[in-house]
């Protein structure tokens, strides 16, 4: 039986529809006189206060109500966005009122479930009283009771209960007992607080009893965040902190606003108490992380300078210690956006002494990287054809100063040396802004670019930021300011004809600086100051042709050959002009075809450049794919300007140089990156530069692979031997080049239905040494994930020391998780 109507008015009408009566309740609308519209229909094709009814056996009692029932399938029964299936069930369309039993499955609007032998319905299809009721909610926990009274509108109350983060169905129909619940003799849900609040609990891991309270309390699972402890985090750090435990307390001051109090309570040494604040604004956000103390330094140390190591002490006079990280971000109506970073800390090695998380993040418009921390204030504006950026910053560094072999300290790394705080810029303001026309111009497209910035140390650095001809370091000098002023004129244009690619391209770039405390050598008036110019002309062609290959197959494949030609003037680079920007080069597929391949402004290419490369591409079809490109730049003459001082292990007091770019030399490294994914799982990206001999400079590469449902292997390699020579035993920065080996690896494996194991490590292959590696047992069945075992950190900027130890993590669902 069909039975769909309006309550409106109920007219009658039967009729046979595959062996099962089908009845109609549905106004009489063609006897009336019109009235208004017909509402429009819900996402179920009903209009609001219709009714659809399906069922074996129905009709309507001597009061109206609707009755339905149903043999092979139950009886369903639709009324606004809500849906009753039982065995048998009456309605009452007129109050709203009614009942249903056996195998009753009421799912609300929203697609919640309550499941139940017996329920008493109130107005709208709403669940009263419920027997045997059991629920789905919308995150995945699972709720079951004996009996669920609907005691008011806003309170809900259940007698024998079972909660569980974790599903309870086993699949089949079975239901299986899930890794974690809490049972109670009561349970109330109080949807005006969001809160449910048992009355004798007992916590339980897999049916056994493990925990009890009187009286407990979470959020309703719909509510994203409440007040109350988080999951707490446990780790053994031997030799430091001993026996860690940090237990988070979240306190919701408004739907806008919270606060993260985190004491980590130690056993060998006094607690660190951590804090978190958060605020939302209608037009930003401000997040605060801080953290305080008040203890003695611990490690290893050389307390009487004597040259013997003492092990695990606590030393010098208690002190305060403290570290704060704040940012915010501020997006109003308009082309104007603001921020800031608050980065600092009292001990260069805190964060590794009491393992705070994450404390190197990307929040404001420019990054401070591993292990420097950066306080800025800045403003951007942005629009369709423009841009303009005004900041300002300091940076705090929390690197050793020195990486030799015997930089670092051979006891114990506490007797590392840091860099000098003093030693880093202090950068304001740094400008830079673009404007593009809104047309073509000549056919092009035409930017104009345009930055300033200002630069000032207290402390003196030679190299990398003075060229090799001009770093020795004076007795007692200062620190080089500098001020820049720089313009850009771009001009490009596309042309595509008979499948090649052209694209014709002019660059005019002019700049200024102003220096200041120039050593006396270098500055060459008694001011020590200077003012420098220099300009560069640049014009030339960008060409590509790519060819495509069909096979029968259905795999393709295309090749494409690029090259660039250019001619510059020469840009006189001006020895006395500090590297403040450009220190650092990556040659790759994209870069090498830039006309500045340098990042910044301070280091520019000149002369006449010829740059080539091959792209080769196949797509085998069923997501298998791989890629390969080759390519190099010539040039018509040598840049020494690019080359670096590297120290000769044979004569200490000399100095040689090297390049560290690659693109000093007439021919730059040859460029070798690829991508291949062999399978769905499987998948694989590789970045190399490689000389003349054929040897690798400096390389990259990482492959990804999934097997099972969830197992998993991630393996990183990374290799840097651009420095032929190594540097002395206590290098300035200047001399601070090292080249580097790792291998860094993580990954999962099941064993045995949800048991597995987990390990991670980074391994040093110059050292033959692992500086972070862990393995662990693993429990995860989807709810709750489980992990126990042991961790070692051999990272040498520890004052501790190595450090190992156990750690717990443990994460569920709805609840949270550890570190």
């Amino acid at each position: 039986m069909r039975l769909s109507g309006s309550p409106a008015g109920y007219g009658l009408k039967r009729a046979l529809a595959s062996g099962a009566t089908a009845l109609a309740l549905a106004a009489p609308a063609l006897a009336q006189s019109p009235g208004p519209p017909t509402p429009a229909a819900g996402p179920d094709g009903l209009p609001p206060g219709a009714i659809y009814l399906d069922a074996d056996h129905g009709g309507r009692d001597a009061s109206g109500a609707i009755i339905a029932a149903g043999d092979v399938e139950r009886a369903l029964l639709r009324v606004d966005g809500r849906t009753l299936r039982a065995r048998s069930l009456t309605y009452d369309p007129a109050s709203g009122l009614g009942s249903a039993e056996g195998e009753v499955e009421l799912i609300d609007s929203d697609g919640a479930a309550v499941y139940a032998s017996r329920v008493e319905l109130e107005g709208g299809l709403q669940a009263g009283v419920a027997v045997d009721f059991a629920t789905r909610l919308a995150n995945g926990a699972s709720l079951m009771a004996a009996t669920a009274v609907r005691r008011s509108p806003t309170v809900n109350e259940l007698s024998y209960a079972l909660f569980s983060p974790c599903p309870l169905c086993a699949g089949e129909g079975k239901v299986a007992m899930p890794v974690i619940s809490v049972s109670a003799e009561q349970v109330v849900q109080d949807e005006v607080r969001r809160a449910i609040v048992y009355r004798n609990a007992v916590f339980r891991v897999k049916d056994v009893p493990v925990f009890w309270l009187p009286v407990f309390a979470h959020p309703d699972p719909t509510v994203e965040r409440a007040s109350g402890f988080l999951t707490p985090s446990i780790n053994y750090d031997r030799g430091g902190r001993g026996l860690s435990v940090e237990t988070p307390y979240l306190f919701v001051v408004s739907p806008s606003e919270d606060w993260l109090i985190s004491p980590q309570i130690n056993s060998e040494i006094a607690p660190l108490l951590n804090l978190q604040w958060r605020r939302r604004f209608a037009d930003g956000v401000v997040v605060a992380r801080g953290g305080y103390t008040y203890e003695r330094n611990f490690g290893d140390f050389d307390l009487d300078g004597d040259g013997r190591i003492e092990r695990d002490v606590r030393f010098g006079p208690q002190d305060n210690r403290s570290y704060l990280l704040a940012y915010g971000a501020f997006d109003p109506d308009g082309p104007w956006r603001w921020g800031f970073t608050a980065e600092r800390t009292s001990d260069k090695t805190l964060f590794d002494r009491y393992d705070i998380e994450t404390p190197y993040q990307d929040n404001g418009l420019y990054y401070g990287d591993q292990r420097r921390l950066i306080s800025q204030l800045y403003a951007e504006r942005q629009t369709e054809r423009s841009y303009l950026s005004v900041a300002a910053f300091a940076l705090q560094s929390l690197r050793v100063r020195a990486f030799g072999a015997d930089a670092f300290g051979n006891e114990t790394p506490a007797l590392n040396e840091f860099e000098d705080d003093g030693a880093l810029p202090l950068v304001g303001p740094l400008v830079e802004g673009r404007w593009e026309p809104a047309g073509p111009v000549l056919g092009g497209r035409l930017r104009l670019q345009a930055s300033a910035a200002a630069l000032y140390r207290d402390v003196y650095v030679g190299a990398p930021v003075l060229r090799p001809e001009t770093a020795a370091l004076p007795a007692g000098a200062s620190g080089v300011d500098s001020r820049r002023l720089a313009g850009r004129l771009d001009w490009r244009r596309v042309i595509i004809t008979g499948g090649a690619r052209i694209e014709p391209f002019v660059d005019l770039r002019a700049d200024l600086y102003d220096l200041g405390d120039l050593p006396a050598p270098l500055a060459g008036a008694a001011e020590r100051g200077a003012q420098l110019s220099r300009y560069r002309t640049t014009v030339g062609v960008d060409l590509s042709y790519p060819l495509i290959r069909r096979f029968a197959s259905g795999a393709d494949v295309i090749l494409e050959p690029m090259a660039q030609l250019s001619i510059s003037n020469d840009p006189e680079l001006d020895p006395r002009i500090p590297v403040e920007d450009a220190q650092t080069l990556e040659l790759d597929a994209s870069g090498l075809f830039r006309i500045d391949r340098f990042a910044g402004h301070d280091l520019l290419e000149g002369g006449a450049r010829l740059t080539v490369g091959l792209q080769a591409t196949g797509d085998l079809g069923d997501g298998r794919s791989a890629s390969l490109f080759i390519g190099r730049s010539l040039r018509d003459d040598r840049q020494t300007a690019f080359r670096v001082i590297a120290a000769d292990p044979a004569a200490p007091t000399a100095t040689q140089l090297h390049d560290p770019t690659g693109l000093a030399d007439e021919a730059s490294d040859w460029v070798v990156q690829a991508e291949f994914e062999p399978a769905d799982a499987v998948r694989g990206w590789a970045h190399a530069t490689v000389d003349d001999s054929g040897e690798i400079r400096r390389a990259e590469a990482v492959v990804d692979a999934r097997w099972g449902a969830r197992n998993l292997a991630s393996v990183i390699y990374l290799v840097d031997r651009t420095n032929p020579f190594d540097p002395p035993a206590r290098p300035t920065v200047a001399e601070a080049r090292q080249n580097y080996e790792f291998v860094q690896a993580s990954g999962q494996q099941f064993l045995r239905g949800p048991w597995g194991v987990a390990g991670a490590g980074i391994y040093d292959v110059q050292r033959d040494l692992f500086t972070r590696s862990e393995i662990g047992l693993l429990y995860d069945d989807g709810c709750v994930r489980f992990e126990i075992g042991y961790r070692k950190d051999n990272t040498r900027v520890r004052p501790s020391g190595p450090s190992e130890g156990a750690y717990v993590r443990l994460t569920l669902a709805t609840f949270g998780a550890t570190r």
